[in-house]
């Protein structure tokens, strides 16, 4: 997927950070989030799902954090009452693509249960504090998807 590619629809600022990501990796993979709201340079990567609808590539960035099992996304969604697209787009396809600065990855995606699910969200929550309120605002427990490596 190049930055020609990306999909209509997206927020402005997504869509913004998806060309810095394209033109600049490493400016795009440690994102400044203060003119958003948040705590300051985080870690991002692009995330390239298949739509489950559509069957169309489709792509966001999403903070990350990287572990032994793999690269850890969280699905918040902001707190919103349903998964965000790109999760449920994982759950009927979880073969997708990443890239991480300027490593292009193949990866498959499981999302974490039980004991793992939650000591990788509180590694999670360190690194974006809001997600605790995201949670705190939904009955949903939102997901925390593992995206491994598909060698």
């Amino acid at each position: 997927m190049s930055e020609q590619s990306i999909p209509p629809g997206l927020p402005i600022w997504v869509a913004d950070h998806v060309k810095l990501y394209f033109e600049d990796p490493e400016k795009g993979h440690m994102w400044d989030s203060t003119p958003r709201g948040g705590p300051g340079v985080l870690p991002t990567l692009l995330l390239i799902t298949t739509g489950r609808k559509s069957g169309k590539s489709r792509i966001l960035p999403l903070l990350y954090r990287k572990e032994d099992v793999g690269f850890v996304v969280v699905a918040s969604k902001g707190g919103a009452p349903n998964n965000p697209s790109w999760f449920l787009n994982l759950l009927k396809t979880p073969s997708c693509e990443i890239h991480v600065g300027r490593d292009h990855l193949r990866v498959n995606a499981r999302t974490s249960e039980g004991k793992e699910r939650m000591m990788l969200w509180e590694k999670m929550a360190e690194l974006y504090p809001p997600y605790d309120d995201y949670q705190a605002k939904t009955d949903r427990e939102i997901p925390v998807i593992v995206l491994e490596s598909a060698n």
